[in-house]
């Protein structure tokens, strides 16, 4: 059996079309990351002097990654995390003093700081006036810096103010049903001791019989 020459000459048609399609996607590519060099001032490629190199081969430069920096915390924000920290540890006697000593709060730090101490007392009056004081941190455009610790604080301080209301309505409740219920028990002990009385009285002969069985004396 002998064997057609040109079979083994050249190659099919399919596969001579697979390797120009290759060839065509190599030199593409190579002349894109020659055409990226040559925009950041190197040297520029031609896609005629590079010779066709397999697809695994051809790397474009990678680009580098961006680097992410951590926000820095601002020295008045910090310096606030600092107190915050230590109003939590005083007594309540210290809280007092310390509304005693920032009076007024005129300062953006001071009002903050004063919201602080409020805050521990947990009574309605201080809630209001601790909110007021956030209120206007929030609302001073000199003080953006304190901002987004500010609002956290004054979220935190409502949630904090909805929870003792809550709290308090059902105290009350339950101050109601305790006085409901010790009233239900002294009417019930009331109830007990008629009972107890109407039992322990003797039975009494009636009055119709004592005279009909009286003889009387000759």
């Amino acid at each position: 059996m002998f064997l057609n020459p040109d079979c083994c000459a050249r190659p099919p048609r399919r596969l001579r079309r697979a390797g120009l399609l290759t060839s065509v996607a190599l030199v593409m590519l190579t002349a894109g990351c020659a055409s990226s060099v040559g925009q950041g001032g190197s040297a520029t490629v031609h896609p005629a002097a590079t010779p066709a190199l397999p697809a695994s081969s051809v790397l474009c430069q990678p680009t580098p990654p961006v680097a992410h920096t951590a926000p820095q915390t601002s020295e008045p924000v910090l310096s606030l995390l600092v107190y915050a920290e230590r109003v939590r540890r005083m007594q309540p006697a210290e809280w007092s003093q310390e509304v005693t000593r920032l009076g007024d709060a005129a300062s953006p730090t001071d009002q903050v700081q004063l919201a602080l101490v409020l805050s521990q007392f947990r009574q309605l009056p201080e809630y209001q006036r601790a909110q007021d004081l956030l209120g206007r941190v929030l609302a001073n455009p000199s003080a953006q810096a304190l901002h987004p610790l500010v609002g956290q604080l004054a979220y935190r301080l409502g949630e904090q103010r909805r929870l003792e209301d809550l709290l308090d309505k059902q105290n009350q409740q339950t101050r109601e049903l305790q006085r409901r219920l010790d009233q239900t028990t002294d009417r019930l002990e009331a109830l007990k001791a008629i009972e107890r009385s109407l039992t322990s009285r003797p039975p009494q002969t009636p009055a119709s019989n004592s005279r009909g069985n009286h003889t009387p004396a000759p």
